[in-house]
């Protein structure tokens, strides 16, 4: 559930990288970016400022949007600043129809970090209302800049107010979940910060549905949507919380596997798949250059999995062996016994894999899955180690 949300929230336009961090757009961008233009050439300029014209109104309208997106970026970039400042990795930030989101790679070490890194967002918010509002002061007489500068204060204090509400992945969740921790621990912070998000998501979907039926339809749809992402992200959000929290402090040698199948790079597929794979088999195999041999176990010359597998047309399983579409095993990606399991479960994420050698003074020493992580979480939830 948490991989699915965050796939969602990658961008498809890339736009740049703000101190190593790569900033994009989500196609959904696309729709909020003309909506939020419509709304303002259409509805708020010629409402404000009928004395400008309707192609002014337009560009107006597009320039306006354009710097809101932009103090959403320097929102995401304040939240990113203080991550990094406290050695918390953020992947990307990435522009959707929601706003923005920043990705980042873990949860804070501290309740104090997790308080500033979501504080700072509303405040940077707080501040670029207050910049837009001197504008608006100082050109009150220029409708060119007192048109977009006026709206820009305004809505920079709205999103810094939405964000404080206390729903849970909202800064205002996220500081919540900072005080408690500071006051119990985690794991309690983490519940309180849970249900509160599902109150909060909930109530934005009954304020909407009430909307709806009072003839309000497009706000009150738009509430409903905003309610059901908060549900979303707060149940994603959540499990991400509580897998890092199981995870906190084990290294893999505590997960991993210390016995594994091999094959010889000789085995054609259909016998792998009949001898090994549809008796219980497992779904990866190391494979040898010619069979078994005991000098070859701590040395394997390649790695194969069933994705390897079903990329060979089914024809030619009879005559295509092991080694030929392994992956060599010096391609493969490594860890060790000490690595931390939080660090190797990201780097089997980012590279897209669902296994990893364990390596030890350049010997195998043991195999990690994400079956193995996921079944390590699911216990240790079940015994509330």
């Amino acid at each position: 559930m948490v991989e699915a949300w965050e796939r969602d929230m990658e961008a498809d336009i890339k736009l740049g990288k703000v101190w190593g961090i790569p900033i994009g757009l989500n196609s959904s961008w696309f729709l909020i970016f003309v909506l939020i233009t419509w709304s303002l050439a259409v509805g708020y300029l010629p409402n404000e400022y009928p004395e400008l014209g309707t192609i002014s109104h337009w560009v107006l309208g597009t320039i306006t949007a354009v710097l809101f997106f932009a103090s959403v970026v320097l929102h995401e970039l304040g939240h990113a600043y203080l991550a990094i400042r406290n050695a918390v990795p953020v992947r990307s930030i990435t522009l959707f129809i929601f706003g923005g989101v920043a990705q980042i790679e873990k949860q804070p070490e501290t309740a104090g970090a997790e308080f500033r890194i979501a504080a700072v967002g509303p405040l940077v918010s707080v501040l670029l209302g207050a910049i837009f509002g001197a504008l608006w002061l100082v050109s009150r007489n220029v409708l060119w800049l007192a048109a977009p500068t006026l709206w820009l204060a305004r809505i920079n204090l709205v999103l810094a107010l939405f964000n404080l509400i206390p729903g849970f992945p909202l800064d205002g969740g996220r500081i919540l979940r900072a005080i408690v921790w500071k006051m119990t621990n985690l794991r309690r912070a983490n519940r309180v910060a849970m249900i509160v998000g599902q109150f909060v998501a909930l109530a934005f979907i009954a304020i909407g549905i009430v909307l709806m039926f009072a003839g309000n339809f497009f706000n009150g749809l738009w509430l409903i949507f905003i309610g059901w992402f908060l549900r979303n992200a707060a149940t994603a959000s959540f499990a991400q919380a509580n897998i890092e929290q199981v995870l906190r402090g084990v290294p893999v040698e505590r997960v991993m596997a210390q016995q594994w199948e091999q094959v010889s790079g000789r085995m054609p597929l259909s016998t792998l798949l009949e001898e090994k794979v549809l008796h219980g088999g497992p779904r990866q195999y190391f494979v040898m250059q010619d069979g078994y041999g005991v000098e070859e176990i701590d040395h394997p010359h390649g790695m194969l999995t069933m994705t390897d597998v079903t990329r060979v047309p089914r024809a030619q399983w009879g005559v295509t062996p092991a080694g030929k579409i392994m992956v060599a095993w010096e391609d493969l990606v490594t860890v060790t016994p000490a690595t931390p399991l939080l660090e190797a479960l990201r780097l089997m994420t980012d590279r897209n894999i669902n296994q990893a050698p364990v390596v030890e003074n350049g010997r195998l020493v043991g195999l990690l899955t994400r079956e193995h992580v996921l079944r390590f979480v699911r216990l240790s939830s079940e015994l509330d180690m």
